[in-house]
């Protein structure tokens, strides 16, 4: 089956797109076009996201439901997301990214508008955990899982490059929401954020495109063996070859270390901003503390990411996993803006390497056969994490009334998972 980049095109001889498809100039490698719509792609789904915890105080007010309840509201989310995109991942594979980029924008602004409307806990579950998140899922597994298509040379580079708008999403969009909820309905204030972020990823969508291969461009030195071959092969070999990697034990050692490495990143995520409140901080310098992981990720991505090319990036990602865990065993120790700031700098620097090289070590350890669906499925150990990090961290504070064994028991659990991926490099 022939896949369809998302438009019809026409060649010249030489085999360059021509028409709407072909970037400006034509002396930049198109690929990076690719990297800027996935960093748009990055911002919207992270940025958005990740704002959850701005909105998770005023929700619980307005709808009279406990911190676990509502902190259950996200985890729903995650979970809905990356299941989202192991299925989407496939059908990108088959049909092409520009198709689900449309799916995507279609399903965050309904479920945009939907939440903006929600006056009972059982709607803001369906509205915003199930299709708002099922926008999210589609836009992420294309934003991170094509620009690796692109690149060989410098994948580590590119990929930094492109989920650096994770960070800035996150920089951009929690004070954003944060001050929005200050001077309107927090229903208003998202839908606000839902608007934005479909106009942004609408605008985007024509800079992507499947692979040089499928798109006639020539990628230069960036393959010095050439291009793979990624024409798909029928379905049983294709569902054959699934099922070989995902069966295999170093996909299985990956699976389970990213379950446990983003419980720290879920744990702190959603509960960093009422922590600082908890501890007399208040809320407002836990927002300004989930921007400050947003700027360092976003640096470090794209410095972290374009060094490991050189020292290798299933070493550098291991490295970044055990610092985000050890630096959530801190976190409880700390009750001052100095020391939160601290912490969110060294966990976001962490994080930014270790985020800048998910969809590169994939290709990395598996193959680039079928990336969008490997890379869909190993995606679904963060619906794992992002299912159980957030409720039992507010489970925790709702029965013991303090933060504190939720997040050395996330850290802990970060240590072992970092421990799995180490012996997954090892496989490899």
């Amino acid at each position: 089956m022939r896949r369809d980049s998302g438009s019809d095109r026409s060649r010249s001889p030489a085999g360059v797109l021509d028409g709407a498809d072909a970037p400006p100039d034509r002396d930049v490698y198109r690929g990076w076009y690719v990297v800027a719509g996935g960093f748009v792609g990055a911002f919207v789904v992270f940025g958005l996201s990740y704002a959850f915890g701005v909105f998770l105080g005023p929700m619980q007010r307005d709808l009279g439901v406990s911190r676990s309840a509502v902190s259950f509201v996200f985890s729903l989310q995650t979970v809905v997301i990356y299941l989202a995109a192991a299925i989407l991942g496939v059908l990108a594979d088959r049909f092409g990214v520009r198709r689900l980029l449309a799916f995507g924008v279609a399903a965050l602004a309904l479920g945009g508008l939907w939440t903006s409307q929600t006056t009972s806990y059982v709607a803001l579950l369906l509205a915003y955990g199930v299709v708002t998140a099922a926008g999210l899922g589609a836009i992420y597994v294309v934003s991170y899982a094509t620009v690796p298509r692109w690149f060989q040379r410098r994948r580590g580079l590119a990929t930094g490059i492109a989920t650096a708008g994770l960070g800035i999403g996150m920089v951009a969009m929690s004070p954003a929401a944060n001050a929005l909820v200050g001077v309107l309905e927090w229903r208003l204030a998202f839908l606000a954020l839902v608007l934005a972020a479909t106009v942004a990823v609408a605008a985007v969508t024509p800079l992507f495109a499947d692979d040089p291969a499928a798109s006639g461009v020539e990628p230069g030195a960036e393959f010095p063996e050439g291009v793979p071959d990624r024409e798909p092969p029928d379905w049983a070999t294709y569902r054959t070859e699934l099922l070989a990697v995902a069966t295999s034990r170093s996909f299985l050692f990956v699976f389970a270390g990213w379950v446990l490495v983003y419980g720290t990143l879920y744990a702190v995520l959603v509960h960093v901003v009422p922590y600082a409140g908890d501890v007399g901080l208040g809320e407002g310098t836990g927002a300004l503390a989930l921007a400050a992981i947003g700027a360092t990720t976003a640096a470090a991505r794209i410095g972290i990411g374009g060094l490991a090319d050189r020292l290798g990036r299933v070493r550098t990602f291991v490295g970044c996993s055990a610092i985000m865990a050890a630096s959530t065993l801190c976190l409880p120790l700390l009750d001052s803006a100095v020391g939160l700031y601290a912490f969110a700098v060294v966990f976001g620097i962490a994080y930014g390497g270790n985020g800048a090289l998910l969809s590169p070590l994939t290709v990395d350890l598996f193959g680039a056969r079928n990336p969008n669906a490997i890379f869909g499925l190993v995606s679904l150990s963060f619906a794992v994490s992002g299912l159980v990090a957030p409720w039992a961290a507010g489970l925790v504070y709702d029965l013991a009334g303090t933060y504190t064994p939720a997040f050395l028991g996330a850290g802990v659990a970060g240590l072992l998972g970092t421990a799995l991926l180490a012996l997954a490099g090892a496989d490899a």
